[in-house]
This record gives C-alpha cells, structure tokens and sequence, in this order.
C-alpha cells in the first residue's frame, strides 16, 4: 500500500514539475512576443504560446484526479503508526517578504539554469529567441547614422526628391544603388544631388566675380582687373554652367560608375570563392550554413556584402532560401554571381547534387579568369609598345623638329626654355592619360 501512495506522490510530482516546466516556456515565449517586430515570428510564437496553453490545461486537469485516487481509498486507515510531515503555515509578512513564484523562475532563467524538456517545442526556435537580445545589440551597434550632410539634404529637399521618385524618375538609380552597395536611400541620395548642385552652383559664381573683378599676380598678389569688362565677363561666365553641371553630372552617374568597379571587385574573388564553396558543401551542411560560413572569413570583402543581403533576406525578411537567391540575381552588380545564385536555386529545388555543382562552376570560373588576366597582359604589352612609341620616340622627333625651325626660321620661332617646357608639359600629359586608362582598364588584382 506504501508503494502506491508512493506512486501516486511521485506521479503528483511529475506534474506539478511539468506545469512549472511549462510555466517557464510561457514566460520565455512572452517576453519574446513583446520585443519581436517580425509579424512571422509573433504567428510562431503563438502557435507555441496556444500549445503551452494546452498541455497546462491537461497537466491542471490531471491533479485533481490524482488526489481523488489518493483520497478515495483511504490508505492511512490501517496505518495509524504512520507518521504525516507536519505543514508549516507561513506568516502573512513572511509571503510579503519572500519573492513570487514567477521572480525565482526570471532569477534562474538569467542564471541559464532552466532548459526545455517539452518534445513538441522547436529548440532551435527557442534558442533563436533567448539570443535575440544579444544578436540585436551586434545588429544595431553595426548601424551606421547618417552624415551631417545627408540629413541636411534629407531636411531641405526630401519632399521634392520624393515628388520626383512618384513621377517615375530615377528608376534605374534605385537598382544601381542597390547593386553598388552604398547603402543610401533614393530619396537621401536626389536630396545629395540636389544639394550638392546648389553648394556647386554658390562656389563657382563666388569664383566667377573674383575672377571678374581681380587679376591675380606675384606682386601684389591680388590686384583689381583692368581692360574691357565684357570681354572678362565673356571669357568667365562658363564657370557658372560648367561647375554645377559637372557637379550635377558626377553625382548622378556616380552610382552607376561604383556598381561597375563593385562588379569588377566581386568577378575577381568569386572563382577563389567558389572552390572553397565546393570545399565546403562536400560535408553535406545546409546550404545557408555556406555562405555563413563565406561571411564569417572575412576573405572576400565584397562578396560578403553580396553574402549579407542574401543571409538578411532569410533571417530579417522571412524569406525562404530559393526565393531569396532569386531576388538576390537581381539584386547584385555581378553578371557572374547572379548566374550563380540562378543555378544554385535550381539546384537545390531539383535536388541536384550541390558538390558537383559548385566544383562545375568553380572550374569554369577559373578558366575565365585566366582567359581574361591573359587578355588583360596582351592588353599591357601593347600598351607598353604605344607608349614606348609615343612617350619616348615621338617628343624626341617633336623636339629636334621644333629646334630644327627655330634654327632655319620656319614657322612660330621658339626659344629653348619655351621648347623644354612644351616637351615638359607633352610628356607629362600624356603619361597622366596613359596611366588613367590603364587604371581603368587594368583590374587591379
């Protein structure tokens, strides 16, 4: 008879244990509610939260019942030796004193003492959400505020910036920024633009009258200008077009311009980082688990940024992996990895083998990049030939022909030090061009 009262106490423990088991997870799942901004995750921690609430209801349902079988026969009866623990009946200012059931259970939930047991419960969900509150404070210390300039321009031109977005303008700025990596807003950015012109526009017609109405000379150094003043006025008044419309300009297809050089950037890491892709899907792991793995080496710079949206279009937009490589082909300045992403969406959706996948595109990769740096040294050897041509050969014809015509007093007569300067200034232009245009086409690798 002992055994089964002690059976029934134990099975009352378990109970009770199992509604503050309960309890905890509840607690845990409403705090997280309250912080969570995501309207998907609140559904989910819902469906756990209506769960919990019904396996409490079966655990308090089950305590009646166990304390009726207890009671029902008696069993203390024909024990009258047996010995009932007396009950100590706390003073009302000892409860007022003593913390709450739900303080002890937030004091051990800070000291980590409590793990869930429940078999239906998403542990991973759940270990997601107690993090939340350190991921965040990385997410958020990673923020960057913008410039003093740009709220500035936000505060001056951002209703007629927006004015323009609805009128349909600037449609392919909104993809170029997206694809540089710049991390501005449109409408930030034509409020830039707008502001910039304007500061461009007041600098060069302060330039324009001090051009106008002063000469500048040795010494003194600043004297009022002499002669005829429309003259002056016609050979100074560009400066107020040109500066502006060269600001205007700069600004505008600067996105453009950075999207290319991020492109260029992203074709010359990517076969590198394709093989250790391959490497790396060899051992079976979930596929986002890759390009964690990818950001987390700090490797390849700006495919990490392409790597990041990617991750943050699963984890911060709830989207699933597939829809989220599809969106990213559009989404990346890269030609290159945008047909990447494409293939791999259709990879793990046919449920293709990703090792041999990623090792094809790794493979033919790299034979891209050695045909284009073996296109890019024949480009450097001719180069090379039309400088040696023209930076060397040709101011030496130059300056014998120019001395030749001074000596016989054919054409313009020039002195030695005029001579010198103009092969100076050739010699010197013309390097600044070549070097120029090798930077350009030249991908520094």
């Amino acid at each position: 008879m002992l055994s089964k009262i002690d059976d029934f106490f134990l099975e009352l423990k378990k109970n009770i244990s199992r509604e503050m088991k309960i309890a905890r997870e509840i607690m845990v799942f409403s705090e997280e509610i309250e912080k969570s901004r995501d309207s998907e995750e609140k559904k989910e921690i819902l469906r756990e939260l209506n769960f919990l609430k019904a396996e409490m209801k079966k655990a308090g349902d089950n305590v009646p019942k166990l304390l009726n079988q207890i009671a029902a026969p008696n069993p203390f009866s024909n024990y009258s030796s047996l010995k009932i623990p007396e009950v100590q009946v706390e003073s009302l200012q000892e409860k007022k004193n003593k913390p709450s059931f739900s303080e002890k259970i937030s004091q051990r939930m800070r000291e980590g003492k409590y793990k869930s047991n429940l078999p239906s419960l998403d542990k991973d969900t759940l270990k997601r959400l107690k993090k939340k509150d350190e991921e965040e404070k990385i997410t958020r210390g990673k923020i960057k505020k913008p410039s003093i300039f740009a709220r500035k321009a936000n505060q001056m031109f951002s209703d007629f910036s927006f004015n323009l977005i609805k009128k349909g303008k600037f449609k392919e700025m909104q993809s170029d920024l997206v694809k540089s990596n710049l991390n501005i807003l449109l409408k930030s950015y034509i409020s830039m633009i707008i502001l910039s012109t304007l500061i461009s526009f007041v600098a060069s017609f302060v330039i324009f009258l001090f051009i106008l109405f002063f000469d500048v000379s040795a010494f003194p150094a600043i004297t009022f200008a002499t002669g005829n003043f429309a003259l002056r006025l016609l050979k100074t008044f560009w400066i107020i077009l040109i500066v502006p419309v060269g600001t205007f300009l700069f600004m505008f297809f600067y996105p453009s311009m950075e999207k290319d050089s991020v492109a260029k950037r992203i074709d010359q890491e990517l076969p590198f980082a394709t093989i250790n892709m391959a490497a790396i899907s060899g051992s079976m792991i979930d596929p986002t688990k890759i390009f964690q793995i990818m950001v987390s080496t700090k490797e390849y710079p700006y495919l990490e940024k392409e790597f990041t949206k990617l991750l943050n279009s699963v984890n911060v937009l709830g989207q699933d992996f597939i829809t989220a490589l599809k969106n990213s082909t559009f989404n990346t300045a890269s030609k290159k990895l945008g047909e990447l992403y494409s293939g791999l969406a259709t990879t793990i959706n046919s449920g293709g083998d990703l090792p041999k996948f990623f090792e094809e595109r790794a493979k033919s990769m790299l034979f891209e990049y050695t045909l284009e740096k073996e296109k890019n040294t024949k480009m450097a050897e001719t180069f090379m030939d039309i400088y040696i041509s023209v930076v060397i050969a040709a101011p030496m014809i130059l300056m014998l022909l120019l001395m030749m015509m001074r000596i016989s007093g054919l054409g313009i007569p020039l002195s030695t030090n005029a001579i010198t300067l103009i092969m100076v200034l050739g010699v010197v232009g013309i390097n600044i061009v070549f070097l120029t245009f090798l930077q350009i086409k030249q991908p520094n690798v």
